[in-house]
C-alpha cells in the first residue's frame, strides 16, 4: 500500500518562517531611514523650484523690454521684482508668488536675503533650501535631513 503525503511538515514550515524571518531582519535596515532620504529629495525639488522660478520670471521680466519696472506679469499674478535684473525679491509678493505654493514647506520671510523653505516635518538649519532675493541664488543645504 503507498501513501502520497499531502501538505508540509511542521518542520518545513518553521524552516521557511525562518528564513524569512532573517530575509525580513537583513532588509528591514535598508528602509528605516526613507524619511531622510525624502527631506533630502524635498529640499532638492524646492531649490529646483525656485531656480526656475527665478529664471522664467526674469524671462518675463526681459521679455516686456521695460527694465525700470518693479513687477513682472505672469500667469497666475504679478510678482515683485528687483528693477533691471528681473530678479524675484524675498518677500511673499516676490518669490511666494513666483513659486504659486509652498505647500508642504514652512517659509520664513524675515530677511529677504536669505528666505528658507524648510519641510514641515523635520527642516531645519540643516536641512533647507534658501533664496536671496538680491542676486537670486538657491543654496540647498541637506546635510542633516
Amino acid at each position: 500500500m503507498q501513501t502520497v503525503q499531502k501538505g508540509f511538515t511542521l518542520v518545513e514550515l518553521v524552516v521557511v518562517i525562518v528564513i524569512l524571518g532573517i530575509l525580513a531582519a537583513t532588509a528591514l535596515p535598508r528602509f528605516v531611514d526613507l524619511t531622510g532620504d525624502a527631506r533630502e529629495s524635498a529640499v532638492n525639488g524646492m531649490a529646483g523650484g525656485l531656480r526656475s522660478a527665478v529664471a522664467l520670471v526674469q524671462a518675463r521680466y526681459m521679455a516686456t523690454g521695460d527694465m525700470t519696472a518693479t513687477t513682472a506679469a505672469v500667469v497666475g499674478g504679478t510678482v515683485t521684482v528687483n528693477a533691471a535684473t528681473g530678479i524675484p525679491v524675498g518677500t511673499a509678493l516676490g518669490i511666494g508668488a513666483a513659486l504659486q505654493s509652498t505647500d508642504g514647506f514652512a517659509v520664513d520671510y524675515t530677511t529677504a536675503t536669505a528666505v528658507t523653505f524648510r519641510p514641515n516635518n523635520g527642516g531645519g538649519a540643516t536641512c533647507q533650501a534658501a533664496y536671496n532675493g538680491t542676486t537670486g541664488v538657491v543654496t540647498a543645504t541637506i546635510t542633516g535631513c
